[in-house]
């Protein structure tokens, strides 16, 4: 009984307002009542009429009478539609003040406490109930009149009629209004719990590619099922209450059908005439069944409805305040965190051995089919715990495919990869590994958050502000406005998108950062803050695909991937003995030389690019191979060489 009285409470909330809502417009609902007796009229008619003209005239020979009496039946479908005309009007009368109310309500509220969910109440749940609320009224209207001017002319016809008719129709409105209360219930319950997936599925498919980079999959999985799982049960629970709507539909519009027809014989030997058993039927299947399904069709559904969107544009905010702070955020491995600065060392994930390797790679091999070249074959690496590794080599190599065969994005053809202990994939492994691709995903919410994603609590702020500060995004952040200011990441540049990013990973609790290009959007300088601020991470190891081999030169060891080859070791080692590196440094660095003619050579041509030498249009810079020009960033002041741009 506890739980029956508990679950009425959202419906008595909004049922008393209700109430006192048409009390204070009982003049309306006067005028709406009074425009409907004209319809009460066309449904007598709609049987009396026809039994009429069929006993009194075309039956009894005279055709005179019973076109007469269908006349009178036309006449009061014209009277009845001019009385649904104004019924409309006066259902407007009723409906636009509940609308202005509501909309008032919505607003005060957005003003007064910044509700994020004011627009959604002024564009779509107000509209809501303003259209849910003039269904109800027009079906609820239309069955009263309607039954009362059915059960009339039943009387007026025969009282036996009204008897095998009222007695189903009756039993099938109470069945009904006893399957309400439960109805609305289990009606609000899908309703929540379909919200709920619709939110989770909102913020879960925008980030789909750093869950899985995150190592994420199960415990994302977890909580979205729960939802789906949620939502089946009420639904179901729906279904089994809505079986019992339809049986209420039946019993009070099917039935009398049947009974009319299986006592037929009875009642015209009990003085029914054939006319008045038309009008019956006629009664029956063309106002009572028509009227009974809206209403239950309309009260059942969208009844429960309205009550669910007035409940929330009424409701008492104080008790929903921060009642989904940080709902969108997804819980991962880690132990809590109390707040201050960033801490000593970071703290290892469960179970993790405490003298494993940071990664270690043993005989990996991969290929994209069964028939492709291997992309990697037989690779060995081992990494110890602090390490900083940068991965370099040709545009297409496999670069990216490496991380991603360390992050558990792809599966080996053939060795094996574990990080920290753990093999890759596993969930283990997954929580001791953070990898940020080149396309920094950033979602919409306070910067706050963004930063905060990978981490199960709130990140303090002093530590959120020193990880900032460490990476090179305090600038940005103070520009936004602080950690709390809303972020919107169409607004934000590439390299932005970046910082935040790589602020993110530096936050987090795993020990090891994959870098796959994640700074390429940067300037080098900005470049080389982030990925010291990684190398000097407490604890943490540092693997980095390079794009500027000034990323090569900061790394304690460089891998170079050429297809089956690969080299491995320092960069003063890599350059004795690996041409492919030392064609890559060499490509990439610039000649530093003084130019061999004045600037004021006749001929207006410098050997290369010197100290002070400004691209005034007038000097041909050449350097490098044959065919390259030195580029515009690389001179002094700046400028535009020749007119290019």
């Amino acid at each position: 009984m506890k739980g029956g009285s508990a679950g009425a409470q959202p419906a008595e909330r909004v049922l008393r307002p209700g109430l006192r809502f048409l009390w204070e417009r009982w003049r309306v609902v006067l005028r709406l009542g009074a425009w409907s007796v004209l319809e009460t009229g066309q449904t007598f008619l709609t049987g009396y009429a026809p039994a009429r003209a069929l006993d009194e005239g075309f039956l009894a020979g005279r055709v005179g009478t019973g076109l007469v009496w269908l006349g009178v039946a036309g006449l009061g479908v014209l009277v009845g539609a001019y009385g649904t005309v104004r019924v409309y009007a006066a259902v407007a009368a009723l409906v636009e003040p509940l609308r202005d109310r509501l909309v008032a309500r919505v607003v005060a509220r957005g003003v007064r406490e910044g509700d994020a969910g004011a627009l959604s109440g002024l564009t779509q749940q107000a509209e809501i109930a303003r259209d849910t609320f003039a269904g109800l009224v027009m079906v609820s209207r239309s069955f009263v009149f309607t039954a009362a001017g059915a059960l009339v002319g039943l009387f007026s016809l025969a009282p036996l009629l009204l008897v095998v008719v009222g007695i189903p129709l009756l039993a099938g409105v109470v069945l009904f209004a006893a399957t309400l209360r439960p109805l609305a219930r289990r009606q609000e319950a899908f309703l929540v719990a379909d919200e709920e997936l619709a939110e989770r599925l909102g913020a879960v498919c925008p980030g789909l590619r750093d869950i899985t980079a995150a190592g994420a999959e199960e415990q994302v999985a977890e909580g979205t099922g729960e939802r789906v799982d949620a939502e089946l049960r009420a639904a179901s629970s729906l279904a089994r209450w809505g079986v019992l709507r339809v049986v209420s539909l039946a019993v009070g519009g099917q039935v009398p059908i049947v009974l009319l027809l299986a006592t037929a014989p009875w009642l015209l030997r009990n003085g029914v005439t054939t006319g008045a058993l038309v009008g019956a039927l006629a009664y029956v299947t063309q106002s009572l069944l028509p009227a009974l399904s809206n209403l239950v069709h309309g009260l059942g559904t969208s009844g429960s409805r309205l009550v669910v969107v007035v409940r929330r544009l009424l409701r008492d905010s104080t008790r929903e305040t921060g009642a989904t702070a940080g709902s969108a955020r997804e819980p991962s491995e880690g132990p809590p965190r109390t707040g201050g600065a960033p801490p000593a060392r970071l703290p290892r994930p469960s179970g993790d051995p405490s003298d494993a390797p940071a990664l270690s790679v043993t005989s990996l091999t991969f290929a994209y089919g069964p028939a492709a070249a291997p992309v990697v074959q037989d690779l060995h690496l081992t990494l110890a715990p602090g390490a900083h590794l940068a991965v370099v080599g040709p545009s297409g190599i496999g670069k990216s495919t490496l991380t991603a065969l360390v992050a558990g994005l792809l599966e080996p053809t053939k060795g094996s990869v574990r990080v920290c202990g753990h093999p890759v994939p596993g969930a283990e492994a997954a929580a001791c590994r953070v990898l940020i691709p080149q396309q920094a995903y950033v979602h919409t919410g306070t910067l706050a958050e963004n930063l905060g994603h990978l981490r199960p609590d709130p990140v303090p702020e002093a530590e959120l502000l020193a990880a900032a500060g460490a990476v090179g995004l305090l600038p940005l952040l103070e520009t936004l406005g602080g950690p709390r200011a809303t972020v919107d990441p169409t607004a934000l540049s590439d390299g932005e998108r970046q910082l935040v990013a790589l602020t993110r990973a530096y936050l987090s609790y795993a020990p090891l950062v994959l870098l796959d290009e994640a700074t390429c959007h940067l300037d080098p300088e900005a470049e080389e803050r982030a990925e010291r601020a990684f190398a000097e991470r407490p604890g943490g190891t540092l693997v980095v695909v390079a794009h500027r081999m000034s990323s090569a030169r900061r790394a304690d060891r460089v891998l170079v991937m050429d297809g089956r080859e690969t080299a491995y070791g320092t960069h003063g080692e890599l350059m004795r003995r690996s041409a492919l590196y030392r064609d890559l440094v060499g490509s990439w660095t610039p000649v530093p030389s003084e130019p061999a003619l004045a600037l004021g050579d006749p001929d207006r041509v410098d050997a290369v690019a010197g100290p002070g030498l400004a691209g005034d249009g007038r000097h041909v810079v050449a350097h490098r191979p044959v065919g390259q020009m030195q580029a515009p960033r690389d001179l002094r002041d700046g400028g535009p060489l020749g007119g290019q741009p």
